[in-house]
This record gives C-alpha cells, sequence and structure tokens, in this order.
C-alpha cells in the first residue's frame, strides 16, 4: 500500500508529459492510480474489519529515528475509500470538463498530488510524516483553488485558503510537538491516553490541535475560506472542498479522540464549536443563488455536524459520525459534479436562471434529486439512515441537551430547504430559461454523480454491503470495540417520527422562502459584512499597510541607513542578554608583540578611512586591515582561513579599482548632527562586540561536538581536513544552498545587466 501511495507521487511527476501524449484521454489513466492504491487497501480489508491494524514502515531519516510509518485500520480505510473511489471519478469528470484547457496536463499534476498527498495523510502513523502530508494537502490545495490564476478571484482565494489553513497547521505542529514530548513517542498507535490527559500540558496540546484541526475542516470562525475557494473548477470543489480536504480536520479529530478525548475540555470546545459551525452554514446556505456557494455553504454545516457527534464522543454519536462521512461524501461529490455540470452545458449557476432541465438532461436530473434526497435525509437514500443515527446520538443522555437538539433540527430542516433549492430549482418548475439550450453532458461528465447517486441508494436500501467496516472505524475512534449495525427501517420510533417532522419543515419553509431569494440573499450579504471574514480582510489589509509602510522605512536606497539599521538590532538582539550577564570576570590575555604591531596597523588603517577623501587611500587602507587580519590567522596556524581571507581581499580590492571611476567625486563632509550619531552608534556596536568576543572566550563548553568531528571524520567522511569536511559533507545542505543563492544572485545581476543593455541599444 505504502508503494501505491509513492506510485501516485511518481504519476505527479509524469501527468504534464502524460497528458501532452494522451490529450484529455488522460485522465482515464490517471484515475487507475488511486483505484490501484484503493485495491491494494482492499486486500487487508477483511482483517480491517475485524478491528485489527495493518502497520508497514520504511526508513525515512534513520538518524532522528523517524520513518515512513504507515497505519491501516478500519478509519483510515473508510477515508481512503473515500478518497482513492470519489478521486477516480474526479479524474474522469475533469477530462472532460477541461477537455479544451491549455494546462490541463499540470491540472492533473496537481490533482495528484493532492490525491497522494490525502491518502498520506490518512494512514501516517508517524506524527512528522502526518505533519508533512497534512501541509502538502495545503500546498496543493492553493494550486488547485489558484489555478485559474489570471483571475484576481482565484489568486485571493488561494490565498485565503493557505493562509488560514497553513496557520492552523503551525498550531498544529505545536501541539503535535508537545504530544512527542509529553508521550516520548513519535508514532499515533503508541500515544497514552492516560498520560497526555493527566498531564500539565493537556489542554495546551488540546487546543493547538484543534486549532489545526477546526480551520483545515472550516469550522467557525474559520469557515468563510471555504466558500471563496469555490472560486477553483468544479472538479476540484467537488473532489477537495466536498468529500476529502475538509475532512482532513474531522479525521484527526477522530483519529486522536484516544488520546485526547473523553474529558470535559474536549466535550465543551469540540461539541460547541460544532455545533455553532453546524447552524451557521445552514443559515448561510439558504440565503445564497450561487450553486456551488449553496453547496459550500452546506458542506460547511455538515462539518459541523461531524464535529460536533465527535465531540460528543459516545458510541452512538461516534458511529452516527461514520456513516454521516460516507453519506455526505458522496450525496455532495454527486451535487457539486452537477453544478458543475449545469454551468458547463448552460454558462450559468445561478438557480434563479436555471429551471426546466430536466427534460433536457434527465441522467444528470435523476442523479441530481438522489442525491439531493440523501441530501435532504428522506428515505430509502443512505442520508435517510445517517439523519437518525444523527438524531439517536443527539436525543441519547448523556449528550441529550435542549440547545443541541434545537440545533440539530433547526439545521436539518435548512438543509432540505437546501437540498429542494438544488433539485427542484434547475430540473423542474417550468420551461428552460437558461442562456442556452442545453443538451445531456457527454458520459464523463454524468458518470461521476450517476455513480455517487446510485450508491447512496444501494447503501441506503442495503446498508449490510457495509459489512462491519463502519463498527471498524468507530472502534478505532473510541479505542474500544464498537459493533455496529445499520438497518433501513428501526419502527415506529420518535427519532422517526422527529425525522419525517423535519421533512415538513423544511418544506414549508421552502415554500415560505420561494421568490423571496433577492432579500434573503442582500441579507447574507449584510451579514457576512460583520462576520469573521471581515475581520480577515481588515487584518490581511492591516498586514498590507504595515508592511508598506515599514518597507518605506528601511528600504530608502542609503547605505548609511542600512548600516544603522543592522548595527542598533544586533546591539539590541546581542547588547541585552550580554548586559544581564554583567560582570564578568575577563581571562587573563597573553599578547605577543606581532599580535600589538598587527592591532596598531589595523586600527591606524580603520582611522585613515574615516578622514581621508582619496578612494584610492581608501581602499587602501582596507586591503590592509585585510592582509593584517589574515597574518592574524597565520599567527594562529588557521592556514586555511588565511588563504580564504587573502584571496577574498585581493579580490575586493581589484573590484573596488575597477569601479573607482564610475563612482562620483567626493562631496563636502557630513556637518556635525550626522555624523555624531553614526560615530555614538558605531562605538556602541565595536563595545558590544568586543564584550561579546570577551565573554566568549570565558565559556567552556563541553567538547562533545569537537570530539564527534575529530572521530568522523576519519571514519565515515573519510577526509582530513576537518574544516572542509564540515563545509561539503555535514553541513552539505548549508552549503548547497548558499551557493543556489549565489547562482540565483549571478543569474539575478546578469539579467539586469543585460536588461539595460538591451534598452541602451
Amino acid at each position: 500500500m505504502l508503494w501505491a501511495i509513492l506510485s501516485v507521487f511518481v504519476g505527479a511527476l509524469l501527468a504534464p508529459a502524460l497528458h501532452r501524449g494522451l490529450g484529455h484521454r488522460a485522465g482515464w489513466l490517471f484515475a487507475a492510480l488511486p483505484l490501484g492504491v484503493l485495491a491494494s487497501a482492499m486486500q487487508l480489508a477483511p482483517r480491517l474489519a475485524e478491528g485489527e491494524a495493518h502497520h508497514a514502515s520504511l526508513p525515512w531519516i534513520p538518524s532522528l529515528g523517524v520513518e515512513l510509518s504507515v497505519s491501516l485500520d478500519g478509519l483510515s480505510l473508510v477515508f481512503l475509500g473515500l478518497i482513492c473511489g470519489i478521486g477516480a471519478l474526479i479524474f474522469v469528470y475533469a477530462s472532460e470538463y477541461l477537455r479544451s484547457h491549455p494546462r490541463l496536463g499540470r491540472f492533473y499534476a496537481y490533482l495528484l498530488l493532492f490525491t497522494a498527498s490525502m491518502a498520506g495523510l490518512v494512514v501516517a502513523d508517524d506524527v512528522i510524516l502526518l505533519f508533512v502530508c497534512w501541509e502538502l494537502t495545503s500546498v496543493s490545495s492553493y494550486l488547485l483553488i489558484g489555478w485559474d490564476h489570471e483571475r484576481p478571484e482565484a489568486r485571493e482565494a488561494a490565498l485565503t485558503a493557505l493562509l488560514v489553513t497553513g496557520g492552523g497547521g503551525l498550531a498544529m505542529l505545536a501541539g503535535l510537538v508537545l504530544l512527542v514530548l509529553v508521550t516520548g513517542e513519535t508514532q499515533i498507535s503508541r500515544f497514552s491516553g492516560g498520560v497526555v490527559r493527566d498531564s500539565p500540558l493537556y489542554l495546551p496540546i488540546l487546543l493547538l490541535v484543534l486549532a489545526g484541526a477546526f480551520t483545515k475542516s472550516a469550522q467557525v470562525p474559520f469557515h468563510f475560506w471555504l466558500p471563496r475557494a469555490m472560486e477553483a473548477p468544479t472538479p476540484v470543489s467537488a473532489y477537495l472542498h466536498s468529500a476529502t480536504m475538509v475532512k482532513a480536520g474531522v479525521y484527526l479529530l477522530a483519529r486522536l479522540h484516544p488520546t485526547l478525548g473523553a474529558t470535559r475540555e474536549w466535550y465543551l470546545v469540540v461539541t460547541g464549536v460544532g455545533a455553532a459551525t453546524m447552524v451557521t452554514g445552514a443559515v448561510l446556505a439558504v440565503t445564497q443563488k450561487d450553486l456551488k456557494r449553496i453547496l459550500a455553504y452546506s458542506t460547511v454545516s455538515v462539518l459541523g455536524i461531524l464535529t460536533m457527534l465527535l465531540g460528543i464522543g459516545t458510541r452512538a454519536a461516534v458511529s452516527a459520525a461514520v456513516v454521516y462521512l460516507v453519506a455526505h461524501s458522496l450525496y455532495k461529490g454527486a451535487l457539486f459534479m452537477t453544478a458543475g455540470t449545469l454551468d458547463h452545458e448552460t454558462g450559468t449557476r445561478d438557480v434563479t436562471r436555471l429551471r426546466g432541465l430536466a427534460r433536457r438532461m434527465p441522467i444528470t436530473a435523476t442523479a441530481a434529486v438522489l442525491a439531493a434526497i440523501s441530501s435532504a435525509g428522506a428515505p430509502p437514500l443512505l442520508g435517510f439512515l445517517s439523519k437518525e443515527l444523527f438524531y439517536e446520538a443527539v436525543l441519547a443522555p448523556p449528550s441529550m441537551t435542549a440547545v443541541l437538539a434545537g440545533a440539530a433540527v433547526l439545521s436539518s430542516a435548512l438543509l432540505v430547504v437546501m437540498s429542494l433549492v438544488v433539485a427542484h430549482r434547475p430540473f423542474f418548475g417550468g420551461p428552460p430559461a437558461a442562456p442556452t439550450l442545453p443538451h445531456e453532458a457527454p458520459l464523463s461528465l454524468w458518470l461521476g454523480p450517476a455513480t455517487l447517486a446510485a450508491a447512496s441508494l444501494v447503501l441506503g436500501v442495503a446498508p449490510r454491503l457495509f459489512g462491519d467496516l463502519p463498527g471498524a472505524a468507530a472502534t478505532a475512534i473510541l479505542g474500544r470495540p464498537t459493533p455496529l449495525e445499520l438497518h433501513l427501517w428501526h419502527g415506529l420510533t420518535p427519532v422517526l417520527g422527529l425525522s419525517v417532522a423535519t421533512l415538513l419543515a423544511g418544506l414549508g419553509l421552502f415554500r415560505v422562502l420561494s421568490g423571496r431569494e433577492g432579500r434573503l440573499f442582500d441579507a447574507a450579504t449584510r451579514l457576512g459584512a460583520l462576520g469573521p471574514a471581515r475581520v480577515y480582510d481588515a487584518a490581511f489589509a492591516g498586514l498590507l499597510r504595515f508592511a508598506e509602510w515599514l518597507t518605506g522605512q528601511l528600504q530608502t536606497g542609503h547605505l548609511r541607513r542600512y548600516l544603522l539599521v543592522t548595527a542598533l538590532t544586533t546591539v539590541v538582539l546581542v547588547g541585552t542578554p550580554l548586559l544581564w550577564s554583567l560582570p564578568f570576570t575577563i581571562p587573563s590575555l597573553t599578547v605577543e608583540l606581532p599580535e600589538l604591531v598587527l592591532a596598531g596597523v589595523i586600527l591606524a588603517s580603520a582611522a585613515m578611512t574615516t578622514r581621508t577623501q582619496s578612494r584610492l587611500a581608501v581602499v587602501a587602507a582596507l586591503g590592509a586591515i585585510g592582509i593584517c587580519v589574515m597574518l592574524v590567522y597565520v599567527i594562529f596556524s588557521a592556514l586555511d582561513l588565511a588563504l580564504t581571507q587573502i584571496l577574498v581581499e585581493v579580490l575586493t580590492v581589484v573590484i573596488f579599482v575597477l569601479v573607482l571611476h564610475h563612482l562620483p567625486r567626493f562631496v563636502s563632509r557630513s556637518p556635525a548632527r550626522v555624523w555624531i550619531p553614526d560615530a555614538i552608534v558605531s562605538v556602541i556596536f565595536g563595545v558590544t562586540v568586543a564584550l561579546l568576543i570577551l565573554m566568549s572566550s570565558t565559556l567552556s563548553p563541553a567538547p562533545i561536538l569537537s570530539e564527534f568531528f575529530v572521530e568522523k571524520v576519519h571514519t565515515e567522511a573519510h577526509g582530513r581536513n576537518i574544516v572542509n569536511v564540515i563545509l561539503v559533507d555535514f553541513r552539505a545542505m548549508d552549503t548547497l544552498g548558499e551557493s543556489t543563492v549565489l547562482c540565483a544572485a549571478g543569474i539575478g545581476v546578469y539579467a539586469l545587466l543585460a536588461t539595460r543593455t538591451r534598452k541602451g541599444a
């Protein structure tokens, strides 16, 4: 399975080339890659359904004890099935939806990168691997949302998603580091919930991890990034923002439930935020006119439902979360693809302009209606079964509260309204009124929605086809055996009555709100102006203004200002802790005559640079300083450094002499009000550096590092010169980075000179 996931990463690298050779049909080939991952995982399904887990690992960073460690259990298999199954359909869908786009090959590469990253995330057992895959999903999501980068709206939406989810990811990283420190383990399967919950660091760990989960899964107040992400192409919205990426936060909550759950803090924060998100998303969903934004806000509501159920944490709630997760991914993926098909065929997603398309697009209409029935929670679709379990979990003690029950009923009724809007408005209600008279979409566009809608119907009618997999997933979340038997009909129960009442209430609200879309949309616009999106926009605009002001203050173009800022920053950062350590004993120093002579020459040369008005004399004085420093190295037997110093000095002097005749003549000396503050800063800077050097000479660090280098230089690096070996072996990546910077700077200088030459010509 691990090799299958790695093959998807390889496919991402080869995607542009394969697309150039196969054209849009390459989408069908790429669909086989996630299916291969799923097939390799399904071989273990019988064992996983019994509650077992499969572990595998490959060496990654052995010196740090980091491995590509993966663990596959019932929970991972459920997510992997959604990621790979829906992903395969999305590749087929995108091959037609973006058929004529010139950058389709790049789109396939980004989508494969996301697929592999998401698959790696849900099977990762090592926290470092989990975090790497977590961030890769954010990066690939950024690339996919902003894929149409020529549109400012797409670029802004991509940046918003990256900043919100990336900020949460950094907070989550801090929480994971604390988890490793508390447990002493890097593998999630080895975390001890008892140790973590008894630790004084439990609350910081919980809040930091929840910050990552809440931002990724668009929980209030971070929910605003998800509707904005609808600027992405519909295949992206259907895949990332309904079925997979936004479920990553839910997955994290489920995976860490045995470690962090079952506490009062977990219940209050997770359940409270989930309930608020559930209601907020449902209310905003019924106030939209754009099909994708309607579906986006309803997705926010369902993400709140899943979060709330995991916050409740009972056996019934966790079981309901597993089934609701699958049901939502199936019907929401179908509805998103249907919305994209309508936009592709009619040129609009405005529900007030779409109607009567069922006869012209019968297959698409059938898929949309089935998915909408599941979304509304009506029988015999899987959504009905998931809503029944949802109500059972919310209404059963100890989770039963009037607030949660009321929020659950209200949000479910509003989701019924949403379902009616997205299914009834475009396909029924009179003759077509779209800008163009459409026809049924090609096979690639209706295959995905039809497959997902059919799966919702089949699994709703025959839930036993799930087998023991939902129970195995619930077992992985709770950490104890949790058998789950699914039945479409539970008899005449109060929960059934509440479900029917919710459907009727939704129908009534739909009739009441019909014809009032304009006022609802205006109300939503005013409401959104007061929400967290406005806070984010104001904060981001303020950050840009501050950056512009700070740049104006620092980047003045005057070398004197740059040197002053550098010197003062060094004095503050180095001098402050240095003052705290005063007084310290200055070691006794034995100074020889050659050293005194060199020091005198250096001081005299430095003084000369401040007094002479001859540039040639300044260059000569600086060269003398460099040669004296080189002689100091020779005295202390640092011949390598001496050789480097003399080469640098010779090159510097030559360059200075070559450019002297291009410089303007000296002007009159600066007035006292300018050079006196400069002199004061220079003296303070020199004193600070001198004290730092004297203090460092009093330290006697343990010779562990030096002994390590002396030993390893001969045995492992097979070298003799310690300095050279450190630079090219032990610090190879650092040296490579420095070389890369020099190369980039050289290319930049060449480009500037070439541009100037062309303009001069």
